[in-house]
């Protein structure tokens, strides 16, 4: 069974800040052992810093506004809007574009912008993404605390969500903040 846990990342430096066993945590393990073996690290830095074959997630509405925060940069960055809409994703699903050598996620957590997501929203969505993650040999995602910003969602909660889907997935997710 493989063990998930949370790496904090502050430029060279990294430090376990959970795990599923105390034994772990007592041990030293290199910076690239731990980030392998973590499955999920979070990262201080800009998002769209990550290296460019890594797939990319974040949320939005199903009438794709995108008018606020992150989503507004992803909306300049990689455009597609009328490719999203054209999917017909609902809420709980999850919109893709293929941008290069990278997937770039879509998670539909609400109706309209200007609505809130839910726990399970969210949890759905990211089941989708790691579903299409599973069938397209995807091993690498970076987000921000997806659903923490404007959202409003907790990041505890949201970051149990992530370790519970992704344990055992063979997936790295790298939340960044900034």
């Amino acid at each position: 069974m493989s063990l998930l846990r949370f790496v904090t990342v502050e430029g060279n430096k990294r430090r376990k800040t959970s795990s599923t066993n105390e034994d772990d945590v007592n041990n030293e393990d290199s910076p690239l052992e731990a980030s392998a073996k973590a499955g999920i690290i979070e990262k201080k830095g800009d998002l769209f810093s990550c290296p460019e074959n890594e797939s990319l997630a974040h949320c939005i509405s199903e009438d794709c506004a995108m008018g606020k925060g992150i989503a507004v940069i992803f909306k300049k960055k990689f455009g597609g809007i009328q490719e999203l809409k054209s999917q017909g994703v609902k809420t709980g699903g999850v919109a893709v574009l293929k941008r290069k050598d990278r997937f770039i996620y879509y998670l539909i957590t609400k109706v309209r912008y200007f609505n809130k997501p839910t726990y399970d929203s969210l949890t759905k969505s990211l089941h989708a993404m790691k579903t299409h993650c599973q069938q397209n040999n995807v091993k690498h995602i970076s987000m921000p605390r997806i659903g923490c910003g404007l959202d409003g969602l907790s990041w505890d909660k949201v970051s149990k969500i992530l370790t519970d889907l992704f344990s055992g997935s063979g997936i790295t997710i790298t939340v960044y903040t900034l």
